[in-house]
């Protein structure tokens, strides 16, 4: 008798691990499918609490059906994802116009920028020659790639490309609109694939996940909005760098802000990079010196950052997810030397769905007690 329960065993643990490669293979050969799958759960974390909102606006006492509300929502989204992108792109060429047309401005001993840097790289490097032109060089290799027997290798990329794009933004937005209009269907979807005997644990684990993920994301977005106002409001008032070139370098800035830890540094140093080239390129900016005027710079995009890390940081972290801002830290930590800067902007949502994995399935073991307390009455309630 035991050994037959040995075998029963053996061969369900066998089954089990059948089950399991399966999956991993179907999800290795679906994983664009499943990508599309998770942007558009993610776009719907973000359109739901505007849908619960636009439900609040009733017209002779009802509201519009939630078919029109998703796709409502829905174009909300991706207008501000076009406005941000409208903002960023022209204050980018707009720099680069400047920083291009610095060579035309003659320094005191009369040589173009390009001159001086050009002669720095034959004294830094002189075995490049007296007679090297970094800007020849640098015109010979754009048209060697631009070359005409590469031109239908290049357009054909270009256009599987684009076309690549295309086919994955139709799919993001049609997946979002059914799984913003039926909060319940990414859960449903998951408890279906799951055994009868922890169905219900797995949708409420999913609704938890759910709730959590999308106040953090929609807490992102304020944010990244919050350090847009401030940057844009310091260098525009201050710094005197005009209102659009302003706004776009607060949104590049917010933008990297995103990235744990290194993303505001980055932001800062961009920051104080493109204005100053608009400062020496074209004049734009406060009438002072342009090393002190880098130094306001500097400190308006630190004042910034102090407000993030002592006000909006705190707020969305720990009210979001409800977690220790320490297991923040630690988990970022690790999650930059395992993956990066990839790594470290995942890891928060995936540690929430962890966390909230555990606190359902593992309570009884001592370190969730611990990280966790009170997981057994922790109740997640949706942010709007």
């Amino acid at each position: 008798m035991e050994k037959e329960r040995s075998i029963d065993r053996l061969a369900r643990y066998i089954i089990a691990a059948g089950v399991i490669a399966i999956a991993a293979v179907c999800c290795y050969y679906f994983s664009s499918v499943l990508a599309y799958i998770l942007l558009a759960f993610v776009v719907s974390l973000i359109g739901q609490p505007l849908l619960r909102l636009l439900r609040k606006i009733r017209i002779k006492g009802k509201s519009a059906p939630d078919a029109i509300l998703a796709i409502i929502a829905i174009v909300i989204i991706f207008a501000l994802l076009f406005l941000v992108v409208m903002q960023v792109v022209p204050v980018v060429t707009g720099i680069v116009g400047e920083a291009s047309s610095m060579k035309a401005q003659e320094p005191v001993d009369g040589s173009t920028v390009i001159d001086q840097v050009n002669d720095w790289i034959v004294q830094a490097l002189p075995w490049v020659g007296e007679d090297f032109d970094g800007v020849q060089l640098v015109v010979d290799k754009v048209s060697e790639v631009a070359d005409l027997s590469n031109i239908s290798g290049i357009l054909g990329s270009v256009a599987s490309a684009v076309a690549g794009v295309a086919v994955g933004l139709f799919s993001v937005i049609f997946i979002s609109f059914f799984f913003i209009k039926d909060e319940t269907l990414f859960g449903r979807i998951v408890g279906a694939m799951v055994p009868d005997s922890i169905e219900e644990r797995v949708k409420k684990t999913i609704h938890d996940i759910e709730m959590l993920l999308s106040r953090y994301f929609v807490g992102l977005i304020v944010e990244i909005l919050g350090v847009v106002l401030l940057n844009c409001l310091g260098l525009w008032l201050i710094a005197r760098i005009g209102f659009n070139y302003a706004l776009g370098i607060a949104f590049i800035a917010g933008l990297l802000n995103i990235i744990p830890y290194v993303g505001p540094l980055i932001g800062e140093l961009v920051g104080v990079v493109l204005c100053v080239i608009l400062k020496y390129g074209a004049g734009i900016g406060l009438g002072v010196d342009i090393w002190l005027f880098a130094l306001i710079v500097l400190g308006i995009m630190l004042a910034t950052q102090l407000v993030d890390v002592f006000i909006y940081q705190p707020l969305i972290y720990s009210t979001s997810i409800k977690a220790n801002p320490l297991e923040i830290f630690v988990v970022l930590l690790i999650a930059g030397n395992i993956g990066g800067v990839v790594g470290m902007l995942i890891a928060i949502p995936a540690y929430t769905v962890l966390r909230v994995i555990a606190s359902r399935f593992f309570y009884d073991v001592k370190i969730v007690k611990r990280l966790i307390p009170d997981v057994e009455n922790e109740n997640v309630d949706p942010i709007i």
